[in-house]
């Protein structure tokens, strides 16, 4: 275990007295509350103490000095608070710095204020402040974190009462990826136009091979894209897709060709170019991860307009940059089928998020998540709840036994109508089912207040990291609404 180095915390100036808006002295009381919850809740010193671990964790020739150390405990410090002000502002990290260095609030939280001059972090240091820990579970510890101190210690955080465990409300959704809807030969447009900006990228270095020039091929694509899209207006419509398509493939091998030459030349002769060999990495990355889902697609697109044959949800190919998604039916007005990772959610009655969990494989039926999400509650909070509620997906006779042996409360919403009936004459049941309710607005909050629509992150262990810094934020944010408020607080003393 390692040890924090005490270090200074910098005098931060005082924010300056702003009269007449009611809405910026609202979110500067809630940014005021946060930075008490981050102190007093133990969260900010346990995650500057597990960064420590993972950048001392590093081989390196020489061990770090106490004042490198110190360093890097400030920027842990900084990189954490940033963190969450941008999750909860949803800026990217370019918007972001723009707005850290115009701000004198956003400047006060994250600790960067200064009486002199105020270094503002750059577009890619706030990127690096995600990666400090780059495990979602090590997230997760942070969470259970605060919530804990809200259970056992509510008044030292100065709530008006601790977390409520008396009933827990859970229920799944789709974390969409950032990807367009997957029609097959689009994807055969998507190729053709990664590799030849890449082969573009190459040929600036210096790197030619004989081809005409990378644009040609990009409008030869764009007009076989027009012309597909019009031949569904045309009485042989289904003949003409497939000549389009059989145009395309024709197309999409002379492309990939030039990319797998141009490609070989940047691997062999990278040296010759201004580029040091992480940068040409990401080039060749950008190639090779296109070349290895082409095939797929391209047979998946014949398959589909060709052959007139369905393709297995499991076996198709939903974009050539994002891998780890899936089809998921969900069978709602304007959103029949959606593309992502089936994520959980589950809520006590104040609106804080007890657990979470997104799947990168296909996601099992929600059947079997009841138990799993309570032995994680058990096993993070110490705690039991004392009633589940959840919509009729979530209903089985093995999760009705299990709740009963457990002595905990079965508010799932049965499947057969007549036994719906018979458990409508409980209060607490009704009670519990009409409360339900509220946790679809939860899940809409959350996706568009906290994890982004669409979520700006690529890959599935990134939307995994931006789910749970998510999810802490929002609960921070939760946890400052339910503290005493000033006035109270004055009375008291």
């Amino acid at each position: 275990m390692s040890s924090i180095i005490s270090f200074p915390i910098e005098l931060r100036p005082a924010l300056p007295t702003i009269v007449g808006n009611v809405d910026y002295l609202q979110f500067r009381l809630r940014l005021e509350q946060i930075d008490q919850l981050l102190l007093s809740s133990g969260l900010e010193k346990q995650f500057i103490e597990s960064a420590l671990q993972a950048w001392l964790g590093r081989s390196r020739e020489h061990p770090p000095t106490a004042r490198q150390q110190q360093i890097f405990q400030e920027r842990a410090r900084r990189g954490l608070r940033c963190n969450i002000l941008r999750t909860l502002l949803q800026e990217d990290f370019r918007g972001f710095t723009c707005q850290l260095a115009g701000n004198p609030l956003y400047q006060w939280f994250c600790s960067i204020a200064a009486l002199d001059q105020v270094r503002v972090p750059s577009k890619s240091q706030l990127q690096r402040f995600t990666q400090l820990l780059d495990k979602s579970d090590e997230i997760r510890l942070l969470n259970n974190t605060l919530l804990q101190a809200a259970i056992k210690l509510p008044g030292s955080l100065e709530l008006e009462r601790p977390l409520d465990l008396d009933e827990y409300f859970l229920d799944t959704t789709c974390l969409k990826a950032n990807i367009h809807f997957p029609v097959d030969w689009v994807l055969l447009r998507d190729a053709t136009r990664t590799l030849m900006k890449a082969v573009k990228l190459i040929r600036a270095k210096g790197l030619k091979g004989r081809m005409e020039a990378p644009e040609e091929f990009m409008k030869r694509m764009n007009r076989l894209c027009i012309e597909m899209t019009h031949t569904r207006h045309k009485t042989d419509g289904k003949k003409k897709r497939k000549k389009v398509l059989r145009q395309m493939k024709k197309l999409v091998k002379v492309v990939a060709e030039h990319a797998r030459r141009h490609r070989q030349k940047l691997d062999q002769q990278w040296d010759k170019t201004d580029w040091t060999r992480p940068q040409a990495e990401q080039v060749l990355a950008r190639i090779d991860q296109v070349l290895e889902l082409l095939p797929k697609a391209e047979k998946q697109a014949h398959e589909r307009i060709i052959g007139e044959r369905q393709v297995n949800n499991a076996e198709k190919v939903l974009s050539l940059y994002e891998k780890d998604v899936h089809v998921l039916v969900r069978g709602k007005a304007g959103a029949d089928v959606e593309f992502g990772n089936k994520v959980l959610l589950g809520e006590n009655a104040q609106g804080i998020i007890l657990d979470y969990q997104v799947w990168k494989e296909q996601g099992q039926a929600d059947m079997h998540l009841l138990v799993d999400s309570l032995d994680r509650l058990l096993d993070g909070l110490d705690r039991k709840v004392a009633g589940v509620a959840a919509d009729r997906g979530f209903a089985s006779k093995k999760n009705s036994e299990g709740l009963q042996d457990a002595g905990i409360f079965n508010a799932v919403c049965p499947k057969k109508p007549q036994d719906l009936k018979e458990r409508m004459k409980d209060k607490q049941f009704v009670r519990m089912q009409k409360r339900r309710s509220q946790t679809e607005a939860r899940i809409s909050i959350m996706q568009r207040g906290f994890f982004g629509r669409p979520m700006r992150a690529k890959g599935y262990a990134n939307r995994e990291l931006t789910v749970g810094w998510g999810v802490l934020t929002h609960n921070l944010w939760k946890l400052a609404c339910l503290k005493r408020k000033p006035e109270k607080l004055a009375k008291a003393a």
